[in-house]
């Protein structure tokens, strides 16, 4: 996502069909071990999650993560809410784009950086109506018939 050695853990296909993206950041997150490996092995899902913004501090809610096939007594639970490591002015920038424009914080994906690292991509985004989504899906369609119509010619 960041860079051309990170890879993908989870991402949230559906956020770019029900939200305009308006503006993105990246987040560290702090994950107990067996969540790590547990994501590591894959299988994690961010479709129902989001971000809240709770006493000057993002954190990740509703974000499912399977528990760790070997961690036993030490395993975490599936939906507990992880905090997101964000500088204080990016945590006012969020806070005041929710409260000011009715807008809302959405997680994208969850990779690992080129350093190993897990960082969260989160976007600040607005929901899409429906004649919005009509919308983009004619413009995908009428894109995809031009460069048939490219390739035939």
């Amino acid at each position: 996502m960041s860079s051309e050695h990170s890879k993908d853990l989870a991402s949230n296909k559906k956020a770019f069909h029900d939200y305009e993206i308006l503006e993105t950041y990246e987040a560290g997150i702090a994950l107990w071990g067996t969540e790590i490996k547990s994501l590591r092995e894959g299988g994690a899902s961010l479709q129902e999650a989001y971000i809240k913004i709770l006493k000057n501090e993002a954190f990740l809610l509703n974000a499912h993560i399977p528990p760790y096939l070997f961690g036993n007594i030490y395993n975490h639970s599936e939906k507990r809410d992880r905090k997101l490591l964000l500088h204080s002015y990016e945590i006012k920038k969020l806070k005041k784009a929710i409260q000011e424009k009715g807008l809302t914080i959405i997680p994208l994906g969850i990779y690992l950086n080129g350093k190993g690292i897990c960082k969260v991509k989160i976007a600040i985004a607005k929901g899409k109506k429906l004649h919005d989504k009509r919308a983009s899906i004619k413009t995908k369609e009428e894109n995809r018939s031009i460069q048939r119509e490219m390739k035939n010619h």
